[in-house]
């Protein structure tokens, strides 16, 4: 039977509207709003739509699809989205779900090791304690999505080509979920794991909370997480250059101007320092780029889970014919946080990922 909730589904994933998937189609406009309204469409009107979607006709034949809360999905950068844009983000989250359950039949993989820090208020605080729980000390993390990972995250990317979508992650049952836009530097997407680790952590049980005082908590949290306090005080000189600055965001892994707020928030740049760093940073470029930026950071877990499925000769062709998705919706979930594969790969010692028998 044909699902008009994934007809739905798949036109929010490509980011059309009721008019848009019309003119794609050949169909007319009162014809798609009846369908996905819930009336049976012939084969020439599947077809037709399936076409237009560059989805399987199998995919519209599955079970309803998992409604994800949206009131419990925090969103990195909210106010600059459109509806659209939206839209196509939530619908990625669903079949990043989807995806993430084929994958957890096929592995075991790590279970979530979380607390809860919703009673938390002062973020330096809810950093410097989570740092604590998962054993980190204070010492730089090397790999911020292997972190999240080891610790039952399921991270997924995003291939949104805007930058008005950043990140968003949520809870669904006991499992937390990130997604990361890859369009912006390697930076960002380290800084927006930590925001989101924020929402995971002292914001579940508040909803999305897509209010600026959360959105600055998350801010203040991924800040403290990615660069403990102490640590950046005993690294520090007593007067901090802009070459000191750019130094020192490579240690921390974030961007210049992540940095210069940092070391502005924790006093050792003064108001007028701080502004004449930032002035300085902007000149060189470092205001809307890293002119000499990190490695993107790339997955554990879907790493070692390709390589063990690329040794089987699964190709990602088969996992989408497996799953029903078009093979550019497996590759747009995955391929942005995998980088070239060439087995054995190496992980974290604490990461156990078998075959599920």
């Amino acid at each position: 039977m044909f699902n008009h909730k994934r007809l739905s589904l798949a036109r929010k994933r490509r980011g059309l509207n009721g008019k848009g998937l019309a003119e794609r189609s050949g169909l007319s406009v009162v014809t798609i709003s009846r369908v996905e309204n819930g009336e049976t469409p012939d084969a020439e009107t599947i077809s037709r739509l399936a076409k237009a979607l560059r989805y399987p006709v199998e995919f519209f034949e599955g079970d309803d699809p998992e409604e994800i809360d949206t009131s419990a999905v925090s969103f990195r950068n909210l106010t600059k989205m459109s509806a659209r844009e939206r839209d196509a983000s939530i619908a990625a989250g669903t079949l990043g779900v989807e995806l993430g359950d084929w994958i957890g039949r096929e592995f075991s993989l790590p279970e979530p090791n979380f607390i809860d820090l919703s009673y938390e208020t002062d973020m330096e605080v809810a950093a410097r304690t989570l740092r604590q729980y998962w054993g980190l000390g204070e010492k730089p993390i090397s790999n911020m999505i292997g972190l999240l990972e080891v610790n039952g995250v399921k991270v997924f990317s995003l291939s949104e080509q805007t930058a008005s979508v950043d990140a968003f992650s949520f809870w669904r049952d006991e499992t937390p979920y990130v997604f990361l836009n890859t369009y912006k530097s390697a930076e960002h997407s380290v800084f927006d794991a930590a925001h989101e680790l924020c929402h995971l952590v002292a914001h579940r049980h508040v909803g999305a909370q897509r209010s600026p005082i959360a959105e600055r908590e998350a801010n203040a949290f991924g800040s403290s997480f990615l660069m403990p306090a102490a640590d950046v005080r005993s690294r520090m000189p007593s007067f901090i250059t802009v070459d000191d600055i750019l130094a020192a965001k490579k240690r921390w892994r974030v961007s210049a101007m992540a940095m210069a707020y940092r070391l502005h928030t924790l006093g050792l740049l003064s108001d007028w320092r701080y502004k004449s760093a930032c002035i300085e940073l902007g000149r060189r470029g470092y205001r809307t780029a890293e002119k000499v930026g990190i490695e993107r950071e790339t997955s554990a877990v879907w790493k070692k889970v390709l390589a063990q499925l690329w040794a089987e000769r699964t190709t990602k062709d088969e996992i989408a014919t497996q799953l029903n998705f078009p093979p550019d919706e497996v590759e747009s979930l995955i391929w942005g946080l995998t980088g070239p594969v060439q087995p054995p790969v190496r992980v974290d010692s604490r990461m156990t990922l078998r075959a599920v028998e």
